[in-house]
C-alpha cells in the first residue's frame, strides 16, 4: 500500500479547475487545461501532468498566459488552417486543433491545423485517445522557440527544445498511442532530476565541450551543457532529421518560430488528423494493423519477464487502474500541490 495519498482522478481535475477559474480563467479553458494535466498523470506521464499546474498558473500571474479570449485565424482553407494562439492556454487551443481537424478530416479525408504563439501544450499523449477510438490517426509535433537545449548533431551549442511528437493510431481494440521526443530526455524531467540532485540512468546529456554525461549540473555551467538528440552519440544524425522536421512543420508552417527570438514560454504546434475511411476504410486499416500489433505482442521476447508490449499500452494500463482504484501522483509533483493548495483557500480534495 502506497504511503502517498490516493485520489480519485475527478477531484483533481475539479480542484485544478478551481485554481485555474481563481486566476481568471473561463470555465471551458480551466476544465480543458485540468483535463489535460490529470491525463498525463494518468498516463504516467507525471513531468507534464499536474508538475505544470504551478508554472502554468505563475505565467497566468506575470501576464504572459491569457486567461481569456480567443485565437485569431490566420489562415483558413478547407484541409488547412493556421491560428495565432496569442499566448492562450495550449491544452485548450491543442484540444481544439485536435476536435476541429479531426472533424474536417471526417469530411475531407485530411486537416491540418497550425497554430503560432500557443501557451506550452503539456503532455502529448494526452490528447490522443479519444480520437483515436473515433478511428481516426491524429499527429501532434511540437517546438518552443523561446528555449533551446539541444544542440544539432555534432555540435555543442543548444539550438532547439526536445520537440515532442504525438501519434494516435486506431486498432480494433487498445489504440497504439506514441508520445516521444526528438531527444533522448526532455526538459522537464532534466529539471526534475537536476533539483533532487539525481542524475540519468545513462549518458543522455553533453557537457559544453560534447562529453556525453548523466549529470543534468550541466546545464547550470557556463556555457551550458545540452540533451543528446535521439540516437546518442552513434546514431543521432536520426534524431536531428526529426527535430529538424518538427521545426518545419511547427515554425516553418506556422511563419512563426525562433527566427523571431521570442522570450515567452510557449509553443508552435502542428495537429493533423487523418480518417481512414477516406482512403482503404477503417475495417482494413484496423485489419492491416490488428496484425501488426498481434506480431509485435507475439514477438519472441528477449526477456520473458518483460514481453513485447506497443507503445501506449502501459500508459492505458495505468489509466485504467488509477479510474478504478484511484491516482497515486510522482511524490514531487504531491509535494507540489499540497504546496499551491496552502498558499490559496481551495483545498486539495479528500483522499481515498
Amino acid at each position: 500500500m502506497s504511503s502517498q495519498p490516493i485520489y480519485w482522478p475527478h477531484t483533481l481535475v475539479t480542484w485544478a479547475t478551481s485554481l485555474f477559474e481563481a486566476r481568471g480563467t473561463d470555465l471551458e479553458k480551466a476544465a480543458s487545461i485540468a483535463s489535460i494535466l490529470v491525463e498525463g498523470d494518468l498516463l504516467g506521464h507525471d513531468t507534464h501532468g499536474l508538475a505544470l499546474l504551478g508554472p502554468y498558473l505563475r505565467k497566468i500571474d506575470e501576464g504572459i498566459l491569457k486567461p481569456t479570449g480567443t485565437y485569431d485565424v490566420v489562415s483558413d482553407r478547407p484541409a488547412a488552417m493556421l491560428w495565432d494562439g496569442g499566448g492562450l492556454p495550449g491544452p485548450w487551443l491543442t484540444a481544439e486543433a485536435v476536435t476541429q481537424s479531426g472533424n474536417r478530416a471526417k469530411e475531407l479525408g485530411t486537416a491540418t491545423i497550425t497554430i503560432r504563439r500557443s501557451g506550452h501544450i503539456a503532455c502529448l499523449a494526452a490528447y490522443l485517445e479519444a480520437p483515436a477510438r473515433e478511428g481516426l490517426i491524429i499527429e501532434i509535433f511540437s517546438s518552443d522557440p523561446s528555449v533551446a537545449s539541444v544542440a544539432p548533431f555534432g555540435g555543442t551549442r543548444a539550438a532547439f527544445t526536445p520537440n515532442p511528437v504525438a501519434i494516435a493510431i486506431p486498432t480494433s481494440g487498445d489504440p497504439i498511442l506514441i508520445d516521444i521526443s526528438t531527444s533522448i530526455t526532455t526538459n522537464g524531467m532534466s529539471a526534475r532530476l537536476q533539483s533532487q540532485g539525481k542524475r540519468f540512468p545513462g549518458n543522455w546529456l553533453l557537457d559544453a565541450s560534447g562529453r556525453p554525461t548523466d549529470d543534468p549540473a550541466v546545464f547550470d555551467a557556463d556555457p551550458p551543457g545540452t540533451i543528446q538528440l535521439l540516437g546518442g552519440r552513434d546514431a543521432g544524425h536520426k534524431g536531428y532529421g526529426l527535430t529538424l522536421l518538427v521545426e518545419a512543420m511547427t515554425g516553418g508552417l506556422a511563419a512563426y518560430g525562433r527566427a523571431e527570438n521570442p522570450t515567452d514560454w510557449g509553443a508552435t504546434v502542428m495537429v493533423r488528423a487523418t480518417d481512414p475511411e477516406a482512403f482503404g476504410g477503417l475495417t482494413g486499416f484496423n485489419h492491416e494493423l490488428d496484425w501488426l500489433a498481434n506480431a509485435c505482442r507475439g514477438n519472441p521476447a528477449i526477456d520473458a519477464s518483460s514481453p513485447v508490449r506497443l507503445p501506449g499500452e502501459r500508459g492505458l494500463a495505468l489509466k485504467r487502474d488509477a479510474l478504478e482504484h484511484g491516482l497515486v501522483l510522482n511524490p514531487a509533483v504531491q509535494t507540489d500541490i499540497a504546496q499551491l493548495a496552502s498558499e490559496t483557500s481551495i483545498a486539495l480534495p479528500q483522499s481515498i
